[in-house]
């Protein structure tokens, strides 16, 4: 006889408002990796849901130290003969500027419409309440967990996990596992349920272009030395071709070809172009030629520039040639991309675009490899099976464009298959102003989320 789950869902339902107040209480930290100021709001946040932890019955539970934010970890292992899983989530947030824009203070959550606007409130505390909640769920009501169960959960996602990958070392013999469960994604357009099952990867690298050794008056130097700033603006209109192929050598060598069936399941996915352009507020879209949309959106690798900045900026006028210059430039990348290597290639190309009278400088900010889990692995099948039960329909199977550095992580370090299982609207505006999360979703993922455990310990992994 199939499992039933009325006492689970019994519980999830009583507890909603007390489960939504102390999910509120959460996005009030302004937990934000990224800036130095708030190292101390990271700490707490991480004291904070360890206790959330202890409260849901959890053992173990350690904020652990890393050379940046700490990593929150807890375990309970008395599921025997049950497979062991990591579930993971991260703590820290994306810095909140541009500030004007927000309707709202970004840590002073609001509730308007089923939508709960703040920072992090989807990307990614949403799924750190969501996965501590669901423990709690089977540990009140049942008095254990029908898996044995690790929870790593982390602080610095969003600046790039420069520690994790030491930390997953460091704590390899207690992270033994048969599966890695990654909570930090979400639904396809439309808010219909999905699975994601490739993630690009990234090199995230800063360009600097050096001339004089200060800002000169442009009357007097102007026509006789190099400008950075026009070096800067040749350098990065030169690492595209007009049909929008990458120009630095070897950069498609490794990618991995799409092939027929993943072209077929990226054409049946209900994607709406018109719509898209619309929510972005573009009139047309651009990319690699011989394409789709969706195909250079989740697996094609891309080269953007993210920001650029040099000499003079304030109001009125100030003429000078700049003594420097600078670009942010980054690559989502797709398997079998070596985000080190296409940083040697980035370097090598800008070497050969700089002129003389000019000097430049690449340095490696971060980087994260890609990642792409098999559509019939068990605990895909498993998902998509719990996905359907709960939101009455057949999940998608996409290819994403962000990227999760944890992801390949875990399988390169702890040698783990991963599963993405999330429950972000995709219109939720992770790293933008007015961040929200649909509590609808929020509240059917407790669900589908109880039912998935349950469905691990039998299928197999």
């Amino acid at each position: 006889m199939p499992e039933t789950f009325d006492d689970l869902d019994a519980h999830l339902r009583s507890t909603a408002a007390k489960r939504l107040d102390a999910f509120l209480e959460l996005l009030r930290i302004p937990s934000i990796s990224a800036l130095s100021e708030h190292a101390e709001a990271c700490q707490v946040a991480a004291e904070w849901i360890a206790e959330a932890l202890r409260d849901a019955g959890l053992e173990h539970v350690e904020v652990s130290p890393t050379e940046g934010r700490p990593v929150v970890y807890a375990d309970w292992l008395h599921a025997d003969g049950a497979p062991t899983v990591i579930v993971y989530a991260h703590y820290d947030v994306q810095p909140v500027d541009p500030l004007e824009l927000w309707h709202k203070p970004p840590f002073e959550p609001v509730i308007e419409g089923g939508r709960l606007f703040a920072r992090g409130a989807a990307d990614d505390k949403s799924h750190v309440a969501l996965l501590t909640n669901t423990a709690a769920a089977w540990l009140g009501v049942r008095g254990r967990l029908p898996i044995n169960l690790r929870v790593v959960f982390e602080g610095e996602e969003e600046s790039g996990s420069e520690n994790l990958d030491h930390w997953l070392e460091a704590n390899r013999m207690r992270l033994g596992a048969d599966l890695a469960v990654i909570s930090d994604n979400g639904f396809f357009d439309g808010n219909l349920p999905a699975i994601t099952t490739g993630l690009r990867g990234m090199m995230y690298a800063q360009l600097d272009v050096i001339g004089p050794s200060q800002d000169l008056h442009s009357g007097g130097y102007g026509g006789t030395i190099r400008n950075p700033a026009i070096v800067l603006a040749d350098i990065v209109a030169q690492l595209h071709s007009a049909d929008g192929r990458v120009t630095v050598p070897g950069f498609y060598d490794d990618v991995r070809p799409l092939d027929d069936n993943e072209r077929a399941e990226s054409a049946r996915l209900p994607f709406d172009e018109q719509a898209y352009m619309a929510e972005m507020g573009v009139d047309a879209l651009f990319g690699e030629t011989g394409y789709t949309t969706l195909e250079r959106r989740g697996a094609r690798p891309t080269l953007d520039v993210n920001g650029l900045w040099g000499g003079f900026q304030g109001e009125g006028a100030k003429t000078i040639i700049p003594a420097h210059a600078h670009a942010k430039v980054s690559c989502r990348l797709v398997p079998d991309q070596d985000p080190k290597a296409i940083f040697e290639a980035l370097r090598e190309r800008v070497a050969a675009l700089t002129p003389d009278g000019a000097r430049t400088e690449v340095t490696l900010i971060n980087t994260g490899h890609p990642s792409l889990t098999p559509l019939d692995h068990p605990a895909t099948v498993a998902a998509a099976r719990c996905l359907e039960e709960v939101f009455g329909q057949a999940p998608l199977f996409v290819r994403e464009g962000g990227s999760i550095p944890v992801t390949a992580s875990f399988a390169s370090i702890l040698g783990l298959p991963v599963t993405l299982l999330g429950f972000m609207n995709p219109d939720c505006r992770a790293h933008s102003p007015n961040e929200f999360v649909r509590l609808d979703n929020w509240e059917a993922g407790h669900r589908a989320m109880v039912r998935y455990w349950a469905a691990l310990a039998t299928a197999g992994i």
